[in-house]
């Protein structure tokens, strides 16, 4: 039996399904906590790297391949690793192994995927015979589309979605909660993209993204739209200028514009002395403090008139 991939560190068996942990008590104690981290590894990476998650999902099928739930996690393992062959064969194996029928919409992707439209709408019309819910039907619709856009029928691809997204047609029409019409919007927003009507596509886009917070279905990626959580990025600004420390308190004060020259206007000579300049003024008082000149009296004259004549 090939070993498998290490078992990440991180990886607790305690958090693995209760039912599926039932399904392993079957096998030998000491092979349950191998498979059952390989589950939990497989789970949680399908997202973030779906070729890690296959090679758990692997490792635990070669220690418990009879167990229903391993085939499953293979399965959709497989399917987000874009291994579309092994994801149709191990989603077989489990709906034959549990009677479980819901992934009948993956399995006509993986048709398409494989290059077989028609089988994918021949497994379409099955599933929709049986009356599925919303959200499968919503999936279902989906695949069907692209199967018929594969085909060169765009204008069947387009008529499929726009009667399941039914009426009004409009992206003001759109509601948060209702995840399956929010699919079929962005898969119509996709296919009006592909069709060249952008500027439509894009009025879809924006209302689906108001409608889904969570980006379910992609929309903002779509939009190229990108969030920053402004707390953090003023901190990072704050860091990277060194305000806020006492070191830099004056660097956060906002910046002065310099004050303009003081502009010094002469003035004209007159008895109170105005207008002289500093070493004049200095040579005067000094002169006066040692009796070289007398004070001016109380008599002046007035401003700006000459001194009387003497009359002798």
């Amino acid at each position: 039996m090939p070993p498998g991939p290490q078992i990440p560190d991180w990886v607790d068996a305690r958090d693995l399904d209760p039912a599926v942990r039932g399904a392993l008590r079957g096998l030998d104690p000491r092979n349950v906590e191998r498979v059952a981290g390989h589950l939990v590894a497989a789970g949680t990476l399908v997202e973030e790297d779906p070729a890690a998650a296959l090679a758990h999902a692997r490792a635990a099928r070669d220690r418990a391949s009879r167990v229903a739930a391993v085939r499953e996690a293979v399965g959709v393992a497989a399917y987000h690793a874009e291994d579309y062959a092994e994801a149709a064969r191990e989603l077989r194996a489990y709906r034959r192994m549990s009677g479980d029928a819901s992934y009948r919409a993956v399995l006509a992707d993986c048709e398409r995927a494989l290059g077989r439209p028609e089988v994918a709408l021949r497994l379409v019309a099955e599933a929709l015979a049986d009356d599925p819910d919303p959200e499968e039907t919503a999936e279902l619709r989906i695949v069907e589309s692209g199967a018929r856009l594969d085909l060169g029928e765009a204008a069947a691809a387009r008529l499929v979605l726009e009667g399941a997204l039914g009426s009004p047609l409009d992206p003001a029409s759109l509601v948060p909660g209702d995840a399956p019409r929010l699919r079929l919007a962005a898969a119509y927003a996709d296919l009006l993209q592909i069709q060249g009507e952008n500027e439509r596509a894009m009025a879809w886009f924006v209302a689906i993204a108001a409608a889904d917070p969570e980006d379910l279905t992609g929309a903002v990626d779509r939009l190229g739209i990108e969030f920053t959580d402004l707390e953090d990025e003023l901190d990072e600004d704050v860091d990277s200028d060194g305000l806020g420390t006492e070191d830099n308190a004056d660097a956060a004060q906002p910046s002065r514009q310099p004050a303009a020259p003081e502009v010094v206007r002469p003035l004209p000579e007159d008895d109170h002395r105005q207008g002289r300049s500093f070493d004049e003024e200095v040579e005067a008082e000094v002169a006066e403090l040692l009796g070289e000149t007398d004070p001016p009296s109380d008599g002046s004259a007035a401003d700006g008139d000459e001194p009387a004549a003497d009359m002798h």
